[in-house]
């Protein structure tokens, strides 16, 4: 929901949000299986495309998306999604995505789309302090500290960042 009490949903049989719509695939104007997304205060829509391996941004009133993050595959490299779920942007316009199947977390500056820095995980799947089993969301307090839903490992860690 946004600011306006507008209520988005992504509809993963439909390759669909308020987005998409033009059946299952990877172009700039279609989703395949989309999960989580984000409203920014311009009403932008932000949507973790899931089985493409990207992040996607539609500006309010547009019919095409463009690519924010990555779309080369699923993958291990920082220039590669596994399952991109929950994701979040700041006042800054920096993004933060989930890598579910790779277990940790990504964020990119505004402009940079070809490679993610790491910011937690990253370690294999576990259970360790700095270690997930598939991860699904994430969320900023106002203090900063990030907040992340470990599915599998049946937890919520929280993270100070600076």
């Amino acid at each position: 929901m946004d600011e306006q009490r507008y209520l988005y949903v992504s509809d993963t049989e439909k390759h669909e949000s308020v987005a998409g719509g033009n059946g299952s695939g990877d172009g700039l104007n279609q989703l395949n299986r989309p999960k989580y997304l984000f409203i920014d205060r311009q009403q932008n829509v932000y949507v973790s495309d899931r089985n493409n391996q990207r992040v996607m941004k539609w500006n309010k009133g547009t019919k095409e998306g463009r690519v924010l993050a990555v779309g080369q595959g699923e993958g291990t490299t920082l220039t590669q999604l596994y399952y991109a779920y929950g994701i979040f942007v700041d006042m800054l316009g920096t993004f933060y995505a989930a890598d579910s199947l790779n277990h940790r977390l990504l964020h990119w500056t505004q402009g940079h789309k070809e490679q993610g820095n790491l910011i937690v995980g990253g370690n294999g799947r576990g259970t360790g302090a700095n270690q997930f089993n598939c991860l699904r969301d994430l969320s900023f307090d106002l203090h900063g500290n990030l907040y992340v839903v470990d599915e599998n490992n049946h937890r919520v860690q929280q993270f100070p960042i600076k």
